[in-house]
This record gives structure tokens, sequence and C-alpha cells, in this order.
């Protein structure tokens, strides 16, 4: 038999919570407190102080949150079992002495609620601690998971003394002479397997029906005044009990009699297998992975790029307004979904943030330029790394919270800090897989609902898997759904930079120029051939090779950047491995020869030009209507609009002014790029306090053992002058100022222990068990045996002090 359900009633069984504790190891006491991290916060005085804080609500919750299934089954068959409750009945309860899987399991599954303080007691008094029964046990408010009702004795807690004699004489049971009695006697026929049959077997076939859709939950049913004829049967036997005026209940007895014992229709012992659905070789993941990794750099860096002129305004409750994400999607050819993301992303490895100034806006943050100097492997590295623990959740966008307000991205509701948890499990049964090995997600998906079942209605948990898959195929962790060589480096926290970086194309320094206007670039372009392209150019599509087309708008913005023809045509023949077309050499010098040849001036604003037939023939179109143009010069027109707003409807008429300064000079319109100030990355939201770490937990452990070893200490008895008793377990000993410094100094010369009551400076109570060395000054300097080192404590902040027993010294 498993070990678990092997031994016998102990001979001196812990009566509490604390008692069980207590006796239990500092290796055991330990993986409580890293299981449970919260108990200390702050360390717990004591074991006694540990067991109630292991008891409050707050804490239970969050422990059975963590639970897998089974373990969370087996709780819920405690919680509707006899308390206390033996083994083998819990066992029948997840067995029905059939189910082999479920018996071998449990002895792992109260394991582990015994591990979490959740359960204690020997085999023989198995006890649930009392807030997890609350939370789990069947209540009409709080249906439990089980399907169970109320037992007999809850179910007519109201009910009359007549009503329940009736109920007695009806079922076949003799009278008794009180109500307790014979509550008692209708739970013994109920769990009576041949009696309960028998009285099942005079029941109409109408009656089973009914029973049937109760049996397995909810138990509760509706019934008219006038129930029918086997509802009625039901009824006046108890087999159905009332729970208000219009509903029954069917008692948790009678519905475990009809499930031959079992508390859950289905029990789940063991988890459900992750296996590869599909396998592909390797090399081709890590390529595919790659090439996705690649593309994920062109997008952040393409989408943060955009906004490093004139970047998207923050909104006032903070975030991205809706047509800022819709203009994103559009620079970035994607689903809104996908560039909320990508945002998030940027905003997660701190290349993009809030400029913080009157005018807010999105710009992009120093920490952006130096990333774009750093290999491309590298910058994989940062955009990964920032995925990986942040809590902000992209795929909540467009929905809205509890109060009907719609969550936008960027804005301040989106963090979520079950998220790196789900990520890093998700990523942890992908490398469970052999290499190559994709699961089928449905399969995954399970698997995590058993591991965290959900134990209320949000489904949060199964929708952050979803969205993990998702984005680690669109950034690069994962190819063709298996995990990459560089992901799992990723998920091992190592450098995931030099598995990446063979894989990744060398830049290129050429592109290949095609006579219908359009350039190709066969691979990512070195920084400044694709800073400069970027400007001549527009980008037609992406992929492996990028497409660029040269318009006149671009050969315009060439130019007003400050290029020339002549500049222009040398770069084209420098970098491009095809002799430069003769289309597009006539498309530059035709734009150039054009570009300036209207000046764009403040006067209001105003238009020059040596031609005055151009100028006729602008005056003319009905187009320039709106711009306020009159003549006050053969070459000068005057105009009421100002100079962008002209210069934007020239173009649009296709024409290719020119701004001009006031001394008559071309101005080259080259913005410089904003960049916020320094900024930093944002930090997850932690879910719970940290996991504390080796240190911490043997610090606690000792701790806890000293100020138990304080609390539960034998004090000698006083003398009989003394005129006072000895303190109760718990609490701080009271004596006089003369008697506290008299004992303290005794203690001192003869070198033995005494046990203090003391209040520190916040007013915070403990005991204490120290050893005085010196008393001088109004303070005594001791070994204090609770924090494990020499300590001063103020002699006015004593409570009281105790001589230990002889053979606590």
């Amino acid at each position: 038999m498993p070990e678990a359900s092997t031994g016998s009633a102990t001979a001196n069984p812990p009566r509490s919570l604390a008692e069980a504790l207590r006796a239990r190891d500092d290796v055991a006491l330990a993986a409580l407190l890293h299981a449970r991290p919260d108990l200390l916060n702050p360390v717990p005085g004591d074991v006694t102080q540990l067991a109630t804080r292991a008891g409050t609500r707050a804490s239970v919750v969050r422990a059975l949150d963590r639970l897998d299934r089974f373990a969370l089954q087996t709780a819920e068959a405690l919680a509707v079992a006899p308390d206390p409750c033996p083994y083998p009945v819990l066992e029948s309860l997840l067995t029905g002495g059939e189910d082999e899987a479920a018996r071998a399991a449990l002895p792992r599954a109260l394991g582990t609620l015994r591990d979490q303080a959740l359960v204690w007691g020997d085999e023989e008094r198995l006890r649930l601690v009392r807030t997890a029964r609350e939370l789990l046990a069947p209540s009409a408010q709080r249906p439990s998971p089980t399907g169970l009702g109320p037992t007999v004795a809850e179910a007519t807690a109201g009910m009359s003394p007549t009503r329940i004699q009736e109920i007695v004489a009806a079922a076949g049971l003799p009278a008794t002479h009180d109500p307790v009695s014979a509550v008692t006697a209708l739970t013994g026929l109920f769990t009576d397997p041949e009696r309960m049959s028998a009285l099942l077997d005079e029941a109409p076939a109408e009656a089973h029906q009914v029973l049937e859709r109760l049996v397995w939950g909810p138990p509760y049913g509706e019934v008219t005044p006038n129930p029918t004829p086997p509802v009625r049967w039901l009824r006046d036997r108890g087999l159905l009990l009332p729970a208000t005026a219009r509903t029954v209940v069917l008692p948790r007895e009678v519905a475990l009699h009809l499930r031959g014992g079992l508390a859950h229709r289905r029990t789940a012992p063991l988890a459900p297998e992750v296996g590869a659905h599909r396998e592909h070789r390797p090399q081709l993941v890590d390529a595919n992975a790659a090439g996705q990794a690649l593309a994920a750099l062109g997008t952040v860096e393409e989408l943060v790029k955009s906004w490093e002129h004139a970047g998207p305004l923050v909104l006032r409750a903070g975030g991205l307004a809706v047509r800022d994400l819709k203009r994103a999607a559009s620079t970035l050819d994607t689903t809104e979904a996908s560039a909320a993301f990508w945002v998030e992303l940027a905003y997660a490895a701190g290349l993009l943030a809030a400029d913080g100034e009157a005018d807010e806006r999105y710009a992009p943050t120093p920490a952006f330029d130096d990333w774009c100097e750093l290999p491309p492997a590298e910058r994989w590295s940062v955009l990964a790394s920032a995925w990986l623990p942040a809590t902000r959740t992209a795929g909540l966008v467009g929905e809205q919270d509890a109060k009907g307000r719609t969550l936008s991205t960027l804005g301040p509701d989106l963090d979520r800090s079950a998220a790196p948890e789900v990520r890093h499990r998700v990523l942890d049964l992908l490398a469970d897989l052999p290499e190559g090995g994709s699961p089928d997600p449905d399969a995954l998906l399970d698997r995590l609902a058993w591991e965290r079942p959900v134990r209320g209605t949000s489904d949060l948990r199964a929708r952050l898997a979803h969205w993990t898959l998702t984005e680690a195929e669109v950034l690069g962790v994962t190819g063709r759904g298996a995990l990459s060589a560089f992901g799992r480096a990723l998920l091992r926290r190592l450098d995931a930079a030099p598995l990446l970086a063979p894989l990744l194309p060398e830049p290129v320094d050429h592109v290949l120029l095609q006579a219908d206007l359009t350039a190709v670039a066969p691979g990512p372009l070195r920084r400044p051939l694709g800073d400069t392209l970027a400007v001549l150019a527009d980008v037609e599509s992406k992929g492996g090779a990028t497409v660029y087309r040269f318009t006149p708008g671009s050969v315009r913005r060439a130019l007003d950047a400050g290029h020339t023809a002549v500049d222009l045509h040398a770069f084209l023949a420098e970098h491009s491995r095809t002799p430069v077309p003769q289309p597009l050499a006539y498309l530059i010098d035709d734009v150039a020869r054009r570009h300036g040849h209207l000046r764009v001036g403040a006067a209001s604003s105003y238009v020059r030009c040596d031609d005055d037939a151009v100028l006729g023939e602008i005056l003319a179109d009905k187009r320039s209507a709106g711009m306020g143009l009159r003549r006050l010069a053969p070459t000068v027109l005057a105009a009421q609009a100002e100079p962008g707003a002209l210069l934007e409807g020239l173009r649009a008429m296709g024409y290719a002014p020119a701004a001009e300064s006031r001394t008559g000079d071309v101005l080259v319109a080259r913005a410089d790029a904003h960049r916020t100030p320094a900024r930093s990355a944002p930090v997850p939201v932690p879910d719970g306090p940290p996991v504390p770490d080796a240190t911490l937990l043997g610090a606690a452990v000792r701790a806890i053992r000293a100020g138990d070893l304080a609390a539960t200490a034998v004090r000698r008895e006083p003398a009989p002058s003394g005129g006072g008793d000895v303190p109760a377990p718990g609490e701080l000993p009271r004596t006089s100022s003369a008697e506290t410094l008299a004992t303290v100094q005794a203690a001192a010369l003869t070198g033995s222990a005494v046990w203090i009551g003391y209040v520190n400076a916040e007013g915070a109570a403990s005991q204490r068990v120290i050893a005085p060395v010196r008393v001088e000054g109004g303070f005594v300097t001791g070994y204090d045996h609770t924090a494990d080192e020499v300590r001063t404590y103020a002699l006015h902040r004593i409570t009281g002090v105790a001589e230990l027993a002889e053979d606590q010294v």
C-alpha cells in the first residue's frame, strides 16, 4: 500500500494545525514557506502564529488556486466528508473502490495538501483546514464542484420537529423522542446501503428519473405548491428536503448512495499527456524561427521610427487612442491586435515611452538608438528577454474592465501577474518535447487546465496560454509550433544570441535596381544604406527580399531632406549591382528640375517663381481657390494660407514647391528625430510576494523555531513570596522594573538563560529567550536564542522576565 496510507494512528496525534507544523522538521517547514511565500510577510514569531496565518482566508484561497486538479478534487472530497475523515473513507469517495489510477494517485495528492498545510492529522483523523472547508463545502449560494448538497442534518436545521417525525414515520423508522435522534435515525437509514436500496425499490419509476436529474448536481430543483406524485413520494420520505418555499434539495447522503459513494462524477488523477503532434527537422524549425525573428526586428524598428518625428498623443487616462492604433496597424500592414502586441513589446523593452512634455506624446527613447546599433541577434535577445517576464498583456486590448471602460494599448490596466508564469510553463512543456516536435494546442491547454484548474469563472490562464503560442511564433521563439534552439536558451536564461546569429543573413550593401522604378534588397540592408533608401523610396513589399518603389513623391522627399540630384545619382550608382535604369534617372532629373522652381515663404505666405506663366496656371486652377492666392507682382503670389498648408496644397496639384527662408535660401525639411528623456522599461507586476531564496528560508525557519522555543519554554515556578503566576503560553511575562533588573543581573552572573517579553519601538510585542552577559546603562546585552545572535535590549521595553525550568536552561 502506498506510503501515505500505511501509517496507523500515531500514539499522540496532533490536536491542532500548530501542533502538526511543530512536528515538522526544518526541511518540511522550509518547503511550506517556499510553496506559500505569503506566510513570510512578515516572518511569523512562532509556529502558532504561522498556523494562524496559514488558515486565513486570503492565504488559503491562494494555496487552493495553486493546486492541480486531482489535489483540488481531494480537498473537495474532504470538504464533504465527515470531519475528521479516516483515510479509507476519503479513498472510497475518490475511487468508489474501483478506480485504481485514483487510488494510486491519492497519496501524492494528500501529500501535496499536507505540504501546503491545508490538511493535517494522522491517517485515522484527516482534517481539512477550516477555512478551506468553508470555501469548498457546498451551499445554496456556492455550489460545490462535487455537485453534492447539504447533509440531512444541515438541510433539516430549520425544520419543525413535527415535520421531521412525519418524515421518519414515512421512511418506515420508529418515532423518536427528540428531533436530534430523529435526524440521526434518518441519516443512519440513508447511509445504510441495504436499507437504502430496499427503500428505493419501493419508489415509483418516475421518482428514479427525478433523482437521476439531481444526483450529479446541481442538487436543487424547483417544485410547485402541488408537486407531482413522484416528487411528493420523495419529499415525504426525506429523499428530497425543502430548501426554500419553492425549491427542494437532494441530501448528500442520498446522492452518495446513488453515486456509489463517489464525490466526483469523473476524477482526473493523471496529468494529460502533451506529446509531439507533428515532428519537424530541428534545422527547419530553427530556420523558420530565425526568419520570424528577423521579421520581428524589422517590424519593431519600423514601428518605433514611425513615431520619432510626430508620435501619437497620450490619452488623458493614459494609453494610445484607437485611431492611432489603427494608424500603426496600417503602417505595419497588419491587424490591430498584432500592432498592439508590437507596441507593447517595444514599450516593455524600453524602446518607446511617453516624453513627459505638456503636449505629451509617445516617442522613441535614447535606448532605441543604442538598440539599433547592436547586432541583429543581440537586438532579438533584448526583445525576447523583455517579452518573457512581462506582465503587460496585449491580448486584452479592446476588452472592457470591471467598470465598463475599454482597455487601450499602453494603458494602465493591462498588467496580469499570471502572464509570466503561464509563458514559462507553456515553453517548459514545449521544451519537454523532442527537438522539432510541436504539440496539439488543445492537448497543451488541457494540461495547463489540469495543473491549475479554474475555480471561478475566469478563463484568463487559458487565454494567456493561447496568446503565448501566437506571440512566441511571431517573435521567433518557436518555429512551426516547436521550440527553437535559441528559444530553449532563452528559457534557460542563457545567451541566445550566439545560437541565433549564424542563422540570420548578413546585412548587404547593395540593391538591384529594375526598369519598373523598383529596387530589390536581397537581404537586410546595412544601416546607412537602409536609412537613405527609406527616404528615397517607399517600401512596396516585405519578406525575404524587400521591394522599394521610387515615385515622384519619394524622390521629392529625398530632395526636401537636403539631397541633390547629383547625390542621388551617385548613391544609386554606388549601391546598385545593376545599372541605373534610364526611367529612374529621368525621374530623379525631372523632379529635381521642378523642385524649388516655386518658392513658398511667410507673408502670411507667398509663392514666387521666375516663370510668370506657371503662376498664371496656378491662379487659373480651381483647386487653388481655397488658398486665397492673388498676384502681387509678375513673379509673386500672396496667399492667406500658412506656408505649410500652401506647400501641401501645391504638391497636391502636382507641383514641386520648395520652402525658403527669410533670406531666400531653400529650407531643408529634414526633421530632427524626437527622443524622450532617459526612461526605464516598465517593471512587471509580481504575482504575490516573491519566492524566498534559501538564505531567507533558513533564517525564517530559525526565527520561527527560536520564537517557538520562547513561547513554549517551561518557566520556573515563582517563589511563594514572589506574588505572581506563571504566564500562560503565548502571554508576555509581567514583572516590576526592580524584579526585571534583579533577574537579568543574576542571570548574567550565573550565565543562565531567561525568558523575556519585549516591545520594540514600533509597538510590536515578542517573546525571547536570552542569555544575558552584561547589564549596564539601562540596557541588557546577551545572546538571543530567537535571533541566533548577540543583541542589546532596553530594560524599559522589557515587559517582564521569568527564569526557565532546570531542564530548559
